[in-house]
């Protein structure tokens, strides 16, 4: 079967519940992972008693309005943020299904559409992921990353034009635009990282999907981003501060060093030094931490959705492919 006979209220509707069902697994990624818990052991439950979800309590979007966002079990207020993730994978999903029906061939197998629509769909949601649980714990977690740059060298053949050399130097050359200047340089400067390896590998992943030109795209798209959200929120708030979820680690460490031996303490600290995380905070709109990864996401979905042609198309007319 081709891809150009599948009806397209089919194509959309079984891509708007792909995506659906896919935000609903984010919800149990971005809580479970920060906190070091198997994001499959033990099957959905309560965050506030712990009680094992019914079935019928864990349907996409209609569960929480239903409930009035609250949960059954305990009458625990639910996070807005359920609702607002499952809608996000279920509109990526719909976009995605546009865009492939604009740039795959009407004469392309449905099983090859099925297998990139899958693989896009399966970065989305993972950028989705990056981004939520950096905006709370700030840190990228390397299952994403790393794990996002393995899935993409493997399905290179999936996006038209890429090779598996463009895909390995694209990596390779997104985690050095990072990690050279803002990992060693600004260190070396400033006595401080002004980027943190989570992001570095964040933009290799972008290079493994999308060759250098889309870690290059992500990186300049995301600090033009990520500036504009800074100024907008000193304008509006006049302060940037850490999310709370991190504060709340930072005193937790502190209590637990100040239960350790004087020794245990020292190898301690000197393990937490390497991690930018607990760097001495700064005042000042250069020094302010902010999390950069929700703004490589953004610029990746960016790249992926609205700017791989006219990016390719600058870079063929430059020459430099």
């Amino acid at each position: 079967m081709r891809f150009e006979d599948l009806p397209g209220l089919f194509v959309y509707g079984f891509a708007f519940l792909l995506g659906l069902f896919g935000g609903s697994f984010l919800n149990v990624v971005i809580h479970r992972v920060p906190r070091g818990m198997s994001i499959v052991r033990p099957p959905s439950h309560c965050p506030a008693c712990g009680a094992k979800l019914r079935l019928y309590d864990n349907i996409p979007l209609v569960s929480y309005l239903v409930l009035g966002g609250r949960a059954r079990c305990c009458k625990a207020k639910i996070s807005p943020r359920y609702f607002a993730v499952e809608l996000i994978g279920g509109a990526l999903g719909v976009a995605l299904a546009s865009d492939l029906m604009t740039h795959l061939p009407g004469d392309a197998g449905a099983g090859r559409a099925l297998a990139v629509f899958v693989a896009n769909v399966a970065l989305a949601l993972a950028l989705v992921a990056v981004a939520f649980i950096d905006l709370e714990h700030m840190y990228v977690p390397d299952a994403i990353s790393i794990g996002g740059t393995l899935f993409g060298l493997a399905t290179f053949s999936l996006r038209p034009g890429l090779t598996f050399t463009d895909a390995l130097l694209g990596a390779l050359i997104g985690f050095a635009i990072v990690w050279l200047p803002f990992g060693i340089g600004y260190k070396w400067v400033r006595g401080r990282t002004g980027m943190g390896l989570g992001d570095a590998k964040l933009v290799m992943m972008a290079g493994a999907w999308f060759g250098w030109s889309g870690a290059v795209f992500a990186l300049l798209a995301g600090a033009v981003q990520g500036t504009l959200a800074v100024l907008v929120l000193l304008l509006v708030r006049g302060r940037i501060d850490e999310p709370a979820a991190v504060e709340a680690e930072k005193r937790e460490t502190a209590e637990a060093l100040a239960r350790m031996s004087p020794e245990d303490r020292r190898a301690a600290e000197a393990e937490l030094a390497d991690d930018p995380l607990y760097e001495p905070s700064s005042s000042g709109v250069g020094l302010s931490r902010i999390a950069f990864g929700p703004f490589l996401a953004l610029a990746m979905l960016e790249y992926l959705l609205l700017a791989r042609d006219w990016v390719g198309g600058y870079v063929r007319w430059l020459g430099w492919v």
